[in-house]
């Protein structure tokens, strides 16, 4: 079958609709944010996530590029990833009183999304087609007011957390892109599938949620964290370089 048929690009389109749905999204979480509902808009992030999850591979598999040539799905990507990943987290931190009160407060909900405006206009934000990471802290804000919430961090600490990692935007790490690094590949997935699973069962157990599953969800984190600083200093022991031009957005 040819890739311009009608139907093949049917099912493209399909795909960046569904990319877009992203978008709806964040606008719910906001609505939910404002409306104080902490859980909903959790388990809207959630959703958010196998979206962002999915429609890499999905548009891969349908070769969008190919079959929508006009059609920048990486920019879509970029657009909703900052509405879903930066923008409406830092909205519910804000509204929920996570951080300090003031200008001090609002002060530090910017830094996040200053620092993101620039990583996901950075051309080197993602390695190249060989490798596939993130460089720099990869705007992971909707993870960070996940446990923000569940834990019931203390504002103090939460803005030092939010400072601490907008700086990290700006470090040549390279953290582990879970879909597409080729280094462990299988057991990234498997365990960034429990992973969600921990995150879906800790949200129905709010406002207690239970330590086996919290400390399943952290160790998650630490494993990822732990490769990422394995896999960059290898790559500097290697002489390889640290970023190259990509052609997609940040999470795509």
């Amino acid at each position: 079958m040819q890739t311009t048929s009608g139907w093949w690009r049917v099912g493209a389109g399909a795909v960046h609709v569904y990319t877009a749905s992203g978008a709806v999204l964040a606008l719910l979480i906001v609505l939910a944010a404002i409306d104080g509902n902490e859980s909903r808009a959790l388990w809207l992030g959630l959703v958010a996530l196998v979206i962002d999850g999915t429609d890499g591979m999905l548009a891969r598999f349908m070769r969008v590029k190919e079959r929508i040539p006009w059609f920048d799905g990486a920019r879509l990507d970029d657009i909703v990833d900052y509405l879903t990943y930066v923008f409406a987290p830092v909205l519910l931190l804000w509204s929920g009183g996570y951080l300090p009160a003031g200008g001090w407060g609002i002060a530090l909900a910017t830094a996040p999304l200053l620092a993101s405006t620039y990583q996901f206009c950075r051309v080197d934000a993602k390695t190249d087609e060989r490798s596939f990471f993130f460089l720099g802290f990869p705007s992971y804000w909707n993870v960070v007011a996940f446990y923000v919430i569940v834990l019931r961090v203390q504002p103090l600490v939460v803005g030092t957390i939010l400072l601490v990692c907008s700086i990290l935007v700006f470090v040549p790490i390279r953290y582990v892109y879970p879909s597409r690094t080729q280094e462990l590949r299988p057991l990234t997935l498997s365990l960034t599938a429990v992973w969600l699973v921990a995150y879906a069962v800790i949200l129905t157990q709010l406002p207690d949620p239970n330590p086996f599953w919290l400390t399943l969800s952290l160790l998650y984190l630490v494993y990822y964290l732990v490769l990422s600083l394995h896999l960059t200093a290898q790559r500097r022991r290697s002489g390889g370089q640290v970023g190259a031009p990509a052609a997609a957005g940040v999470l795509e």
